[in-house]
């Protein structure tokens, strides 16, 4: 009875798939952190109130290619410049056809800094 001694060859380690398992753990950390500042933009809802001192409304018109505030043309650098900070006001805010979201965002960052300012996105 012959005995078979199998020599055990030593098969080389794949590097393939240690590189699909980096890679693999590489692209999850890419998407679950972020490369982009974070950036708020405080939203509320309209509540019923008590006996408080109204402000002054006024009226923006966000469009596609312009803004226009209380009717008149504004350039959109200069929107912030249109509001005083001394009295309470209300920033009533229409979207016009084909106004998109980014638009929205832009106005909104641009109002943010003007004290006394509350701002409402109307229909």
């Amino acid at each position: 009875m012959a005995l078979e001694t199998r020599k055990r060859r030593h098969r080389r380690l794949s590097m393939t798939s240690l590189i699909d398992v980096i890679f693999l753990l590489l692209l999850f950390f890419m998407l679950t952190s972020t490369f982009s500042k974070y950036a708020e933009i405080e939203l509320t809802t309209a509540a019923a109130g008590g006996a408080q001192a109204q402000p002054s409304i006024r009226f923006i018109k966000l469009e596609r290619d312009r803004i226009l505030i209380d009717g008149t043309e504004v350039a959109p650098g200069a929107v912030a410049a249109r509001f005083d900070g001394r009295t309470d006001q209300l920033a009533l805010i229409s979207l016009g056809g084909g106004a998109t979201a980014q638009q929205l965002i832009d106005l909104l960052t641009a109002l943010a800094p003007v004290s006394r300012l509350s701002t409402q996105v109307i229909g």
